[in-house]
This record gives C-alpha cells, structure tokens and sequence, in this order.
C-alpha cells in the first residue's frame, strides 16, 4: 500500500456504501434464540424495519444485546453456539423478504439501580455507512421509564419510540424506522463514526 498521507493535493472523500457483507457467523443455527422458543422464560421480540419512504428494509440485519431476568450481564462465551442452556445476551437476525425481524429472548432486568430495562440494538442495512444503535425499552415500569437519565432527555415523541408495546401473550413489539417523521431515535458512542 502506498502512503500518501504526506500528498497535499489530495483532499479525503466522503465515505461511500459498500455490501453488506455478511458472509461471517450468518446465518448459523438458533441465531436469533437467546433462549429455546417456547420456553418458559421466553419471551418473543418482533417488529419491523422501515426506510425513509415507509417502506419495509428486506435485508436489513439486527443484533441485541442485553442483561438476563436479573439485570446480569452475560460474560459466558459462545455467543455464536447455542446450548440451550447457557444464557449469552446476544442474538442476531436478519429480516425477511418482508422486513420483519423475530428474537425468542427474555425480559431484561435493569442493571443499576434508577434506570429502566433495556434492549440494546445494532442495525446494518443497505445504505448505511455505518451500524446504527438504539435501546428497546419495556413498557410496564412506568416510574422506572420516567426517571431513566436517556429517556429523560428526550422529548415525549422520541421517549415514545423508543419503548416498546406488549401483546396480551407477553410479546414485545418494536418497529425501527430509520429516517422520516417517526424516526427512532439512534445512540452515538465514543469513538463511533458516522
């Protein structure tokens, strides 16, 4: 590779989009199932993802992480094994030719004390020039949500966007809309570039 840092004529260009590539680790078995489906302690994650225009993202892949029923955050290996016993916190899906994604995960507990549950949430997709982060947050703790130092800087709409709705069977539901009116909101980290 030729150095060329020292060239003065020649000016940076912005970043373009390129794959996705996901030839590693994907798809491989039970990627989307922090725990066995239909288990006791399941609980099933499904939503959507949406483009600018409304329209649903076919190939779109997401990842989660997060703590177990009491707030512990797995340090156990094999996050790309199953056992069906040992709980990793991390789970991959790609969406379907619909844009809709599925995780048979459980609900999180909260890690410290004074802030609300959470999903956290890495999302790849075409035209993206780099992964996008947000969090899932679960709806019933209301006293929780109302004093988690996040939620609390957001204004009501995108506080709302970023919680997600419970069915009558215990599911939870999140659509992730990547630009528009009703965009959810993304996280930025240090050190992680546009």
């Amino acid at each position: 590779m030729t150095d060329l840092t020292g060239t003065p004529d020649l000016t940076p260009t912005p970043g373009q989009t390129v794959g996705p590539f996901y030839g590693y680790a994907l798809p491989y078995d039970h990627d989307n199932e922090l725990v066995p489906a239909g288990s006791a302690r399941a609980v099933q994650l499904t939503g959507a993802v949406y483009d600018g225009a409304g329209e649903r993202v076919p190939d779109a892949i997401l990842e989660i992480w997060q703590p177990d029923e009491n707030g512990e955050v797995p340090r156990q290996t094999g996050s790309l094994r199953r056992n069906g016993f040992t709980f990793t916190g991390f789970g991959r899906a790609a969406v379907d030719p619909e844009g809709e994604f599925s995780f048979s995960t459980v609900n999180p507990g909260t890690t410290e004390a004074g802030k609300a549950p959470f999903i956290s949430v890495v999302i790849f997709a075409r035209g993206l020039l780099s992964r996008l982060f947000t969090r899932i947050y679960l709806p019933e703790d209301t006293e929780a949500l109302a004093a988690d130092p996040l939620l609390s800087s957001l204004d009501e709409a995108d506080r709302r966007r970023l919680i997600a709705t419970r069915g009558a069977d215990g599911s939870l539901h999140f659509d992730i809309r990547l630009q528009g009116e009703e965009e959810t909101p993304f996280l930025r980290f240090p050190g992680h570039e546009d």
